[in-house]
This record gives structure tokens, sequence and C-alpha cells, in this order.
């Protein structure tokens, strides 16, 4: 396997494709069935989506994703620069719950958690960086 690969774009949602393009071809030599991939582009998706529009809420600024394909583990890093948010802290989604009764918010750090097996959040040096790691079956 290589080493980390990485991209830096402006956090914008057009940018959304060309991120997601970036981690698809990153992960092509890892061993991932096409959902296992499609997980982790959703998972990716869903923390760039919440950094676009929670993390720089007067326009993007600088938004980098990294990919590590390894021989046990594919480990994605999302830094950015904008509002601090740590997503480990965010209350669980009781999905169980009526619809009526559920706050608005959050499926998309619900997503997340159920989708990679590990999820680490560090502010560090002005920056969020967000470490998603997934066991490759």
């Amino acid at each position: 396997m290589t080493g980390w690969s990485h991209l830096t774009v402006r956090a914008d949602p057009a940018k959304r494709r060309e991120v997601l393009g970036f981690v698809r071809h990153a992960l092509q030599d890892a061993n991932l069935d096409e959902k296992g991939l499609f997980e982790i582009e959703l998972a990716i998706d869903e923390a760039i989506t919440n950094i676009i529009s929670h993390g720089y809420p007067a326009g993007g600024g600088p938004l980098t994703v990294g990919v590590l394909p390894g021989e046990e583990w594919v480990t994605v890093e999302l830094r950015d620069r904008g509002i601090p948010f740590n997503p480990l802290l965010h209350p669980p989604v009781d999905v169980s719950a009526p619809l009526g009764d559920r706050k608005i918010g959050g499926l998309g750090v619900h997503l997340i958690r159920n989708l990679m097996d590990e999820i680490a959040y560090e502010y560090r040096d002005g920056e969020n960086i967000l470490t998603m790691r997934r066991r490759l079956r």
C-alpha cells in the first residue's frame, strides 16, 4: 500500500464531488468492496457537509482531506480552520423515537458513528482534526 494522499480545497458545496472523487481514487487499491467504499464515502460526505454548513458560516475556508489505505485499516483525516466542533460530544440520536419527537439535526454524526469503526477529534493550532478509521473486512 502507499502512504498518505492529501487534497486541500475550499470548503464549498461545489467541491464535494472533487473530494469524493479524490477519496475513491486514493482507495482504488484498498481491499474494499463497492459497499465498503460507498459507506466510507458517505461518512466523508456527511463530515464535509457539516464543515461546509456549520464550520464556515461566513463562507468557505480551507478543507484538507487525507487518506491512508493500509493492510487492515483505511484512515481518513479531515482538517479545517472553521468553528471548533467536536462531533464526539454530540449526543446520540434516538432513531427509535417518533419523528415528531426528534430534534432536528445530528443524523450526519449518527451516520458517521455507524459507518466508521473508530472516530477521533482534536482541536490543535486553530484546526479541527477529525480522524475516521474503517477496518478492512
